[in-house]
Parts: structure tokens; sequence; C-alpha cells
């Protein structure tokens, strides 16, 4: 007789099981190529600056192209985060974090898509490495946030103040420059054969951003509160950014004082607090698994704690294992975080998922969680069944992919989309003229193809598609990142071993 124990080990695995295969009768073969690709078009619709001849998303034009003027530097270029005209460099660094991410473990996944993602990885570091030119400075934001969102306008007629906003030795932002010194360090990475010698100017760019954020310490809301806050606000400090920086530089350098940095620095900035979360905010989940892989790749038993904090977060994410009061299923099988955009949480944590799925694949170990374990496909199902709840198997049967499939978000929060194209509408529409498209029921004009919006709001799978929900109707930057690298991973194994057989 199984002692009781394993009695619940068994039926905790057991109900995970039962919760990935629940919808089963409304999964659907999906072309995870095709979201792959038009979820990097989304990029191009994001795009501020003079746009490239061969910019496919059409109705978009040149926007923004005297930003930084007014500082007497050159800030063009970059991306809107979300439905606005804003340029944030916090989320905007973590975009590029993560778009490398997904390129340098599943790069040979994206086949023919690979150049496009590497195209949208550089339209940021580009934008970064400006924003990074004047030495201890980082420009973090280009636009004042709440004129901005005084008014509905397409980019293209934007009138309202583009202020520049800075950190430096006197108001500093470790947090901000930290996050900026991981996406140029992760894009060095992403280059190192295609482009050698951009890929080593984004290393001694980041090494030196690295620095003036270690010597600088302080939260970018604390110096810039009135400009950055509610929008993206620091509320987890600026600790986790310098180890999640340091990780990031120890991977692209190999340089031992990262190594050590790290190390020395583990207890002091919490390497182990928060492990539950990952998102622009918070890189605690991410640093754990990242430096995983060292471990369990036998190259460095010195970061046997992280593995240890890794194994600990992945079990708060498995269905029938997980307790944790923060983490929830609903009905249909999305999982569920509070608080506003929960697509943000479902690609960030599903990635780490598929992430650490590989790492332990090569090790060839499994997850120990309490008195039971999970393998790395299960971990890899977990991960599928978000991707494919975001696609369309869910109790809608509407994909969250704006283009993918017959039924997806007509009515994003997003200007561009919302008002009439240049082309179709060549005069200006004024900041409060645009307010009557913004009240309309009617489906937006354009097509923002591949933008993943913030999903259903709640743990009962509904979804009002409505602009003025922008909690759930608003696509961003930072949700459809993690995606690149998941769907990359299962356009190139679409089917996974059926439950009982890893």
């Amino acid at each position: 007789m199984a002692s009781p124990a394993a009695g619940k080990a068994m039926e905790a695995v057991a109900a995970m099981l039962l919760l990935l295969l629940s919808t089963a009768a409304v999964a659907q073969q999906h072309d995870y190529g095709d979201a792959l690709h038009k979820s990097i078009l989304f990029f191009e619709g994001q795009r501020s600056g003079r746009l490239p001849p061969d910019q496919r998303v059409r109705w978009r034009r040149d926007s923004a192209l005297n930003d930084g003027a007014t500082a007497g530097v050159d800030l063009t270029g970059g991306y809107y985060d979300a439905g606005d005209n804003v340029k944030f460099g916090f989320p905007m660094a973590f975009t590029a974090t993560l778009m490398s991410w997904g390129l340098i473990d599943f790069g040979r996944n994206f086949g023919p898509h690979e150049r496009e993602a590497r195209a949208a990885v550089r339209w940021a570091t580009d934008y970064l490495m400006k924003a990074t030119a004047t030495p201890n400075t980082v420009y973090v934001q280009v636009g004042d946030a709440f004129r901005d969102h005084s008014c509905w306008e397409r980019p293209e007629d934007m009138d309202t103040p583009r202020t520049v906003y800075k950190v430096d030795p006197s108001h500093p932002g470790s947090d901000v420059a930290a996050e900026t010194a991981a996406a140029l360090a992760a894009g060095s990475i992403v280059f190192r054969e295609a482009d050698p010698a951009y890929s080593k100017r984004l290393l001694d760019r980041a090494v030196s951003v690295f620095e003036f954020a270690d010597k600088y310490r302080g939260a970018y809301s604390s110096s810039l509160y009135s400009a950055v806050c509610p929008c993206y606000c620091d509320y987890d400090g600026y600790q986790d950014e310098l180890l999640w920086g340091a990780a990031w530089l120890h991977k692209a350098s190999r340089q031992r004082v990262y190594r050590d940095y790290i190390k020395k620095n583990e207890v002091a900035l919490g390497a182990s607090e928060s492990i539950n979360e990952f998102g622009w905010d918070n890189k605690h989940a991410g640093i754990n698994i990242l430096i995983s892989k060292e471990v369990l790749m036998g190259k460095d038993a010195f970061f046997t704690s992280f593995r240890q904090n890794a194994d600990n977060f992945i079990c708060t994410l498995l269905p029938g294992i997980s307790n944790h009061p923060q983490i929830e299923y609903s009905p249909g099988g999305l999982l569920f975080k509070v608080g506003n955009s929960n697509m943000q949480h479902v690609t960030s944590l599903s990635f780490l998922l598929l992430a650490y799925s590989n790492y332990l694949s090569h090790a060839n170990v499994h997850v120990p969680c309490g008195g039971s374990s999970a393998s790395p496909v299960v971990l890899r199902r977990v991960a599928k069944r978000q991707v494919d709840y975001i696609l369309g198997d869910n109790p809608l049967r509407m994909s969250y992919m704006v283009g993918y499939g017959a039924r997806f978000p007509r009515r994003i929060h997003h200007r561009g989309s919302s008002l009439p194209s240049v082309s179709a509408h060549p005069a200006r529409i004024g900041c409060k003229a645009g307010a009557a498209y913004y009240g309309s029921s009617a489906p937006n004009p354009n097509l923002l193809v591949g933008a993943v919006v913030g999903g259903p709001s709640n743990t009962s799978d509904n979804f009002p598609d409505a602009r003025a929900v922008f909690q759930q109707s608003e696509p961003t930057t930072y949700i459809n990142a993690p995606l690149l690298g998941l769907l990359a991973y299962f356009s190139a194994h679409p089917n996974l071993p059926q439950a009982g057989t890893d």
C-alpha cells in the first residue's frame, strides 16, 4: 500500500494532468509558425521614429522625429510600449532582454523568422544605445505620460510634450539602468555571429551602463516619481535588476567579476525573494532560472542555491501541485495572477517554464515538488497549454492575438489601430477629436496584427472586447516579447508526448 504522502503526490500529479487536458474537447491544431510571424510583425506596428523601406505594417507612418531635441540628444526610434505614444525605457529594455533570451535559447527553432526577430531586437537596442551614449546617464523616457494619456491621437499627429527624462549620478536609477545593461548584454549574444562588431559595441556599453547602475544606487521612481509613476513605477526595488544585469553580463562576457558579484550579493540583493513573480518590474524568478542553467549544465556548482530557488518557483506554477495564494488557474486553464493585463504574467511565466524544462532535459533531471516531482515534459505541457489558450483553445473559442484565427479582439485599446490611418484620413486628427473614435463601438479600422491583449481579468474566462477596458484590451510589447521564444519552440515541436509517457 502506498504511503499517505505518496498517495497525495499521485493525486497532485493526476490533478495537474487533468487540468492540462481539461479543454481537450476544444483543442485545435495551431500554426505556431504563423503565430510567430504575426507576433514579430506586431513590433513593427509599435515602432517610433523614421520607418525603414521594408516596413510591412503599412498603415503606420513616421512619428516622433524630433525626440530628444529639447535635451540636445537624438532619441528617435525605439518602441511605444503599448496603446499610447510614450516611450518608456524600463519596459522597453525588458522587452529587448526577453526577445533576446528567446533567440538565444530557441534561435534554431525560429527558422525563416530568425532574421526578422533579430531586426525586432535591433530596433530596441539601437535606441538603447542612443539612450546611453552619454557617460553615467541613461535617458529613460520620452513623452509626458499624463498629457499623452489625456489625448486619443495617432502617433503621426501627436502634439503633446515630448519631455525627456534621464537618470544620472544626482538622480539615480539603478533599476532602469541595470535592466538596460541586461538588454544590451543579451543583445550582444544575439548578434555575436550575425554582426560581431555591433555585438562588441553592445557588450562594451552594457559594461559601462552596469557600472553606473551599481555605483549610483537608487530607484528611478524615487528620482522621477511624477514622470514614471504610476505607469512604470518600480514597486519591487532596484536590487533585483542589479542581479539580473550582472547575470546577463556574466552570460555575455564570461568574466569572473560578474560571477563573483552575483555570489557576493545573492543575499544582500534578495535573490530568493518574490520568486513567483517575473515581469518588467520584478526579475527574481528570471534571475534564478537564468543562473540555474550554469548548475544544470554542470558548469558552476557555486550557484546551487539559485537552482533550489528556481525549483521552488517552478512548483508554484504547476496546477495540482501549487498551493501558492498568488497563482490560480481559470476553469478554462489560464494561469491567473491578480493585477492588470494578466497575459503579461501568462507569457513571461510560461517562457520560464519552457526555458527551465530545456535546462532540466539536458541534465536529465526532474523538479522536486514536496512529495512529488515534475518532468521537463510536464513543464512544457503547462507552457504549451497557456500558448494554446492564447491562440484559441479557451471557452470563448477566441484567439487573444489580433489577426490569428477566425475570432479575435477587434476593439483593442490602441490609438493607432483605432483611428483612421494617415492614408485613409490625411488630415490631422487632434487630441480631443480622437475621442469619438475611442468611444465608438465599431471595430478598429487598422489591424495591429500579432498584438496580444491583456486578456481575461478574472478566473471566469470572460473578455469584454472594448477599448475602454484597457486592463484587458490593451496590447504591450512585454506581453509579446516572451511569446516569441515559446512560439518558435512549439513551431518546431508541435506535438508533445501524451500524459503518462514521460
